[in-house]
C-alpha cells in the first residue's frame, strides 16, 4: 500500500481508481466491508482502490470540546487499512483550512484530479466539506459531469445481531465495559498502543510488576476495571496478562485519570522504554477499593488465576 500525504505527488492512476473516504476510525468490520466493496469495484473496472482518510478525527477541528476520543491513532489505521490490501491511502491534514473547504473542491482536487476516480462507495449517510454540505446526492450530480460512478452503502451488523456497526457505538461500549459488543462489532480485539514508562513502583512492592502503558489520552480506553488480555512486544512476542484500567483508589482516592497496567503472566524482565500493544480479551470485574494492601493484594492473585483461565488452555 501507498501512503500519500499532503505534499507528496498524487498518484494520478492512469487506469484511475475506485475511491471510498471517511475517518476510519477503528477499522471496524463495517469499515472492511466498505473497503471490500472498494476492491471488489476497481478489480472489475481494472482499476486501482484507493481510501482517502483524515490525520485527525475532523471533530478534534470543528468542535473540539466534544470531540470524541478515538479507537485508534494514525499509525495503527493505516497499518489496519494496509491489512485489507488496498492499493493508495491518501491522508488528509484537517485543520482550519481544510475545515473551511466546500464540497465540490474537495471533489475535484482529491478525488478528480488526484485520484483520477472512477467509482466511489460511500456509507449511505456520508457526509463531508464545509458545514457537512457535501453527501451522497452531491457526489452523484458530480459523478455525472466527471464521469465516475457513486455507490451508497447501508450499515452493517455483526452476524446474529441488529444494532449497526459504528465507531459511535463501539466507544459507547467501552465505555461501559462492554468489551463482547465491541469486540463483535470491531471484528478483533480492541488494541491500545503505548510505550512503557516508570511509574511508582506500587505493584511490584506488592509483588506484581506491571508495566505502566502511556497510551495517548485521546485514544479510547474500556471503562476502569480489570481485565484478561494480551500483550505484545516489538519483537513481536504476545505474552498473556491481566490488564488494570484505573484510578487505584485503594492508594490514591482522588486521581483524576485513569493508567492502563499490565501483569504479564510467568514473564520476568524489563520492559521500560519499549512500544506496548495491549489487547482487551475480558472483563474480569470493576475496579474496587480495598479497605488493606492485605486484601488487595488477595484479590490480585484471584485476579491473576482468572485471566490465566481466560487465555491459557
Amino acid at each position: 500500500m501507498e501512503v500519500i500525504r499532503d505534499g507528496d505527488p498524487c498518484p494520478h492512476p492512469p487506469e484511475g481508481s475506485v475511491v471510498t473516504i471517511g475517518v476510519y476510525d477503528g477499522v471496524h468490520l463495517g469499515h472492511r466491508a466498505v473497503i471490500a466493496e472498494v476492491k471488489l469495484r476497481a478489480a472489475e473496472l481494472g482499476a486501482r482502490s484507493a481510501v482517502v482518510t483524515f490525520d485527525r478525527h475532523p471533530a478534534a477541528v470543528v468542535r473540539p470540546e466534544s470531540a470524541p476520543l478515538l479507537l485508534t491513532d494514525l499509525d495503527q489505521r493505516l497499518a489496519r487499512i494496509k491489512a485489507t490490501g488496498v492499493d493508495y491511502t491518501v491522508v488528509i491534514t484537517f485543520d482550519e483550512g481544510r475545515s473551511a473547504e466546500s464540497a465540490e473542491d474537495f471533489v475535484e482536487h482529491v478525488l478528480v484530479e488526484c485520484l483520477k476516480a472512477r467509482g466511489v462507495v460511500v456509507g449511505e449517510d456520508f457526509h463531508f466539506g464545509h458545514r457537512r454540505a457535501g453527501n451522497v446526492a452531491l457526489l452523484q450530480e458530480m459523478g455525472a459531469v466527471h464521469r465516475f460512478e457513486v455507490e451508497p452503502l447501508g450499515l452493517v451488523a455483526p452476524t446474529g445481531e441488529r444494532e449497526p456497526v459504528s465507531s459511535t457505538a463501539i466507544r459507547q461500549a467501552l465505555a461501559g465495559g462492554d468489551l463482547e459488543t465491541a469486540t463483535a462489532m470491531l471484528g478483533r480485539y480492541h488494541e491500545v498502543w503505548g510505550v512503557v514508562v516508570v511509574g511508582d513502583r506500587r505493584g511490584r512492592q506488592l509483588g506484581f510488576p506491571t508495566a505502566n502503558v502511556a497510551a495517548s489520552t485521546e485514544i479510547a480506553l474500556p471503562a476502569d476495571g480489570i481485565y484478561a488480555g494480551w500483550y505484545e512486544r516489538p519483537d513481536g512476542s504476545v505474552h498473556p496478562a491481566a490488564l488494570s484500567v484505573g484510578r487505584r483508589p485503594t492508594f490514591y482516592p482522588d486521581q483524576p485519570y485513569s493508567l492502563l497496567e499490565a501483569y504479564l503472566l510467568g514473564f520476568d524482565g524489563d520492559l521500560y522504554g519499549e512500544r506496548a500493544k495491549v489487547r482487551f480479551v475480558a472483563r474480569l470485574r470493576d475496579e474496587l477499593r480495598f479497605d488493606s494492601v492485605e486484601a488487595l493484594v488477595t484479590q490480585m492473585r484471584a485476579d491473576v488465576a482468572a485471566a490465566r483461565a481466560v487465555l491459557v488452555t
